[in-house]
């Protein structure tokens, strides 16, 4: 990966942005679309959407999401000890003893999730654990409630410190590479795309999309407004070369084995084609997987816009999905972003996307 994207990947991982507060990662994915983008522009929802070409057909649309899990304070106790509601889907129960930032109007506030100790538990509590939210709580180390009170607010967004980390192999951990990886590899599509500008025909538009988490919101609004022929969503998939899968019901999806393209009711069967074509145009590895219904991805929001748009899947294999220490491989990120440019500069107008 050139250093340049290797940055843009880092400082989009270091911004915050639980869903519904996304803008400051989409200040950073703005900065760097706008150096190669024809229009920048941000809707009313907070979709970031930059485009290459925007009069020409079909029109596209690449999407991945921006939003990462988090937490919001809802209640301050008379101690100054905040309680929290979950953004997103959390496991509960690694969420204590960690390390986290509560984002406020004046900064950033450290704090550290704490919880009863072990050896406070009665032998039935420890047997048979089961943790509730509600059970936890952030230190932030002030006196009372009044002191807390001038620091933090009800309604503050939360994220964990846990930032971008390289390991071996070409591996790399995070929080939020769901979908920050994905947000990540629209961008690196358009770039590619904007590099041979020259063949395309297509209109391209690639998206930030906003608050996937809590119910592929950003999808719906910014699909519409785009009004795409083919839309084709980049988000995350669970990798399942790690111990304890089942891959009679996950399927076999590698870390390293390049992007997954999926198939299934979710998915125009000619849209599905034509990412494998772009894969093998490139001598690209591509894993593929099944998808019988509808998924839980920008995709499902983008195919129902409308009178319906020809979608598309290609998902970057991650282990650990949903906490502090997602793993990827870059060479999977770098290369869905190669076939993405490639899927667009072959579109021509007129292309058939009618399943027959």
């Amino acid at each position: 990966m050139q250093d340049a994207s290797l940055s843009f990947l880092k400082e989009l991982l270091e911004a915050p942005s639980p869903s519904g507060f996304e803008q400051p990662a989409q200040r950073v994915w703005r900065e760097y679309v706008k150096q190669f983008a024809d229009t920048v522009t941000t809707d009313r929802h907070g979709n970031a959407i930059a485009s290459i070409n925007p009069k020409g057909k079909p029109r596209v649309m690449l999407a991945g999401h921006c939003d990462e899990l988090g937490f919001m304070v809802n209640y301050i106790n008379d101690q100054g000890f905040l309680h929290f509601l979950p953004i997103g889907g959390h496991d509960v129960g690694i969420i204590p003893g960690r390390r986290v930032l509560i984002h406020t109007k004046n900064g950033a506030v450290k704090g550290v999730i704490g919880k009863r100790a072990i050896h406070l538990m009665t032998e039935d509590e420890r047997k048979n654990p089961k943790p509730k939210i509600e059970d936890y709580w952030i230190d932030i180390a002030v006196k009372d409630k009044d002191e807390a009170k001038k620091l933090v607010s009800i309604g503050d967004p939360v994220t964990y410190t846990v930032a971008y980390e390289e390991m071996r192999n070409g591996f790399a951990i995070s929080r939020g590479f769901d979908d920050k990886a994905g947000a990540f590899t629209v961008a690196e599509a358009l770039r590619l795309i904007a590099e041979k500008r020259k063949r395309l025909k297509a209109a391209v538009y690639a998206v930030s999309t906003v608050q996937e988490e809590v119910g592929l919101r950003g999808a719906h609004t910014s699909a519409f407004g785009i009004d795409p022929d083919i839309g084709v969503a980049v988000d995350v998939t669970h990798a399942t070369d790690s111990p304890d899968m089942d891959k009679r019901k996950t399927g076999e999806v590698n870390l390293g084995g390049g992007p997954a393209i999926a198939r299934g009711a979710n998915f125009n069967p000619l849209v599905f084609d034509r990412l494998v074509e772009a894969a093998k145009k490139n001598n690209l590895p591509y894993q593929l997987e099944g998808e019988p219904r509808g998924t839980g991805t920008d995709a499902n929001a983008i195919q129902l816009t409308r009178a319906g748009v020809a979608a598309g899947l290609v998902s970057l294999p991650l282990r650990y999905m949903h906490t502090t220490v997602e793993m990827l491989a870059l060479s999977d990120v770098e290369q869905a972003a190669q076939l993405l440019s490639t899927f667009c500069l072959d579109l021509k107008p007129g292309t058939n996307l009618i399943p027959e």
